[in-house]
């Protein structure tokens, strides 16, 4: 969504050439405004890439995303016309900064989070001392590469001023701007309630290690509760690509596991609350303003709400503990007043800091002052 939003705005002002992965290399042109060069998504932890990410000096985060068939795209790109800015997405794509590099276009990053923290975190709570073990590995790599790229690139763009003022303890000569996360007002504006809400509702990438770990642990140890409470209520886990440890949760009663979506907005018209239950990772959720956006009060770990301007009680409940969840829903459930001012002024929140054409308008001004500005 990020990338989406803010190749949007970057594509009413410039020519943008926009070279992506897509499952099966399946062509984009058709619904995208730009040059879309579509390039066939590579396959990820495999046998051989979990040795280089092991063995080699590459994180497996960067090896998991680096393939011959992106490589031969950006080299034919870079040889087809002169580039003033080249945006890459994540620290992910580094391994293609030297094609990226010719030609002289100036190279920013956009960290959807900061990869070695989101790791080391991960890496506390693994599953298995094997786990732990890699996780901890990849950290640390990831935290070398961080650095290298902070003083190589000429420009960073980060989602909160916590991770800026993080990097810049780092490199504090590095130029890094924030440009917040957002919603798309417009798309939910449609958004109509149903005659009753009786969902629970969990939105986010079902194979990202994070949501694996907080779907499994919310729906082992936290909705036996409120199922109890409120036995006619239904937990949704709706995302792409679930992990088969989050399949397996349809088997706990009243749990459902959607997988994609093709619009989220009926399942925000019938939920009680959006739940963030995060206990590891890092960066800022979409999911927590898109909730709001569709007038949907959210429940939150305070991991979860890392680097938003939240208000706990006006905009946002959080959750300390596990203990917290149930009178959070029960208090949702009675009080009337409650659930509405919580979903108002989550709705006034994105409107006012979190709309996407705000966000991305202030991106294109960033890049043109870079430009003007070289380092």
């Amino acid at each position: 969504m990020r990338e989406y939003h803010l190749a949007r705005a970057l594509g009413k002002h410039a020519e943008l050439t926009h070279v992506f992965f897509s499952p099966g290399g399946a062509s984009a042109s058709d619904c995208l405004p730009w040059k879309a060069v579509p390039v066939p998504a590579p396959e990820r932890y495999t046998p051989a890439k979990i040795v280089r990410g092991l063995l080699g000096r590459r994180p497996l985060s960067v090896v998991n995303y680096t393939s011959a068939e992106m490589k031969t795209a950006l080299a034919a790109v870079m040889a087809a016309e002169p580039f003033d800015l080249v945006h890459i997405e994540s620290i992910h794509m580094a391994a293609y900064e030297p094609i990226l590099r010719q030609g002289g276009a100036r190279l920013v990053y956009d960290w959807h989070n900061i990869e070695s923290e989101g790791m080391r975190r991960y890496s506390e709570s693994a599953p298995s001392p094997a786990h732990r073990f890699y996780a901890g590995l990849t950290a640390r790599r990831l935290a070398a590469l961080e650095t290298e790229i902070l003083h190589t690139a000429s420009g960073h763009i980060v989602c909160s001023e916590r991770e800026r003022e993080t990097l810049l303890s780092i490199a504090p000569g590095a130029r890094i701007a924030t440009i917040e996360n957002g919603a798309d007002l417009s798309f939910f504006n449609e958004a109509r309630p149903a005659a009753e809400r009786r969902r629970i509702l969990f939105v986010g990438w079902m194979s990202y290690h994070a949501n694996i770990e907080a779907a499994v642990a919310f729906t082992r140890t936290v909705w036996p509760g409120i199922r109890e409470r409120f036995p006619e209520w239904r937990l949704t886990l709706a995302g792409l690509d679930p992990a088969p440890a989050v399949l397996a949760l349809r088997s706990e009663a009243n749990v459902e596991v959607t997988g994609t979506v093709e619009d989220v907005r009926p399942y925000y018209r019938e939920a009680v609350a959006a739940i963030v239950p995060l206990r590891t990772g890092g960066g800022t959720r979409l999911k927590i303003l898109e909730a709001m956006a569709a007038g949907v009060p959210v429940i939150s770990t305070p991991l979860g709400a890392e680097g938003l301007a939240v208000t706990p009680g006006v905009d946002i409940l959080i959750a300390e503990k596990d203990e917290d969840w149930l009178p959070f829903m029960t208090a949702l459930s009675t009080q009337g007043d409650l659930w509405n001012r919580l979903a108002e002024a989550g709705r006034r929140l994105v409107t006012a800091r979190y709309d996407w054409e705000a966000l991305g308008q202030a991106l294109y001004e960033t890049y043109c002052r870079w430009l003007w500005t070289p380092r």
